[in-house]
């Protein structure tokens, strides 16, 4: 890969969109769901919780994309090129998981809500969490692989002499390296892809014949499943899709690039299926929403004495009222 200005421009911008976009938004979520877990746990709770972490760790790690794209070659510690990599791809990959198992969880409350009631417990989503986390590293331990990778052809470069991060291969590592991301695509992304479709669709056909549901828990039903099938769609499946053309083809396409940048939003639109999946990230959200909006009132009550937007003047004159009375 050959760093150019727009290329650098690029993914500066994108990357810098997600971090101050998707690091507030998560942060707030990781105190939503922290405080319910305390309160009353439940399977969701967890899920989202789980996938809060690996948005938070992925988004931990962004900055070094930013710091080699903003040099135009890789110049930090040759220790942290893997381990960034590692993590970044493994956060991507958890996060499929964490979302076709928030799908499954939806699916089975409402096709059978006696019986999944009954024997589901917090427990067995932390299980499930962890074989999630435990698959994805696995799979992803491939970038220690092609990075500490020996060359039968000693007249290569060091590995440790590249000035860019996990994006140069030889035709040796390539052997090994495009099975791989063919598996990649086929465990990690297709297979969660067709069950989270099916869940959905389900889950919205239920609803969809239940009397007593609201409009508006409806609305919500139908925005999480297309907010979690487009994150599928515009995130994760164009940088999947790369690894079925690099095998056919036996190379490493040069666009892989550009196709990894849509999987950086992924940070930021995880916290739209929170916003559909828990209403205690909604009350948490609103609560958060009337403290700002007080605050910018009894400021503007102090700077200016009246405030129409604000309807300053009314609650004063309100609240002189009961006062005397």
């Amino acid at each position: 890969m050959q760093w150019t200005e727009d290329l650098r421009s690029l993914v500066l911008t994108v990357d810098g969109i997600t971090l101050i976009a998707g690091l507030p938004a998560n942060l707030l979520a990781l105190y939503t769901f922290i405080q319910k877990l305390r309160q009353r746990a439940t399977p969701i709770d967890v899920f989202l919780l789980s996938l809060t972490i690996s948005d938070l760790i992925f988004l931990s790690f962004l900055p070094f994309r930013m710091k080699e794209a903003a040099d135009m070659k890789w110049t930090m510690s040759y220790f942290l090129c893997p381990l960034s990599g590692f993590f970044f791809y493994s956060s991507i990959y958890n996060s499929t998981f964490l979302l076709t198992a928030i799908s499954v969880e939806r699916y089975l409350g409402v096709a059978f809500p006696i019986k999944y009631k009954l024997k589901r417990h917090p427990r067995y989503a932390v299980i499930a969490s962890a074989i999630f986390a435990v698959v994805s590293m696995a799979h992803c331990s491939i970038v220690y692989i092609m990075q500490y990778y020996r060359h039968a052809n000693e007249s290569l470069a060091d590995p440790f002499k590249k000035e860019v991060c996990y994006e140069e291969f030889s035709n040796e590592q390539l052997t090994i390296l495009l099975p791989v991301r063919l598996e990649l695509f086929t465990v990690l992304f297709v297979t969660p892809f067709i069950i989270c479709t099916f869940c959905y669709i389900k889950f919205i056909h239920i609803l969809s014949r239940l009397p007593n549901i609201k409009p508006k828990k409806r609305s919500r039903a139908i925005g999480l499943a297309l907010a979690t099938l487009l994150v599928f769609i515009i995130c994760f499946m164009p940088y999947n899709v790369s690894h079925v053309v690099g095998f056919i083809g036996g190379y490493s396409p040069s666009w892989r690039v550009y196709a990894l940048l849509t999987s950086t939003f992924n940070a930021c639109l995880d916290p739209l299926i929170f916003y559909f999946s828990s209403s205690a990230l909604r009350g948490t959200l609103k609560h958060l929403i009337r403290g700002t909006t007080g605050r910018m009132h009894r400021c503007c009550c102090q700077k200016f004495g009246k405030c129409t937007l604000l309807s300053c003047t009314t609650n004063e004159v309100s609240t002189q009222s009961s006062t005397s009375i």
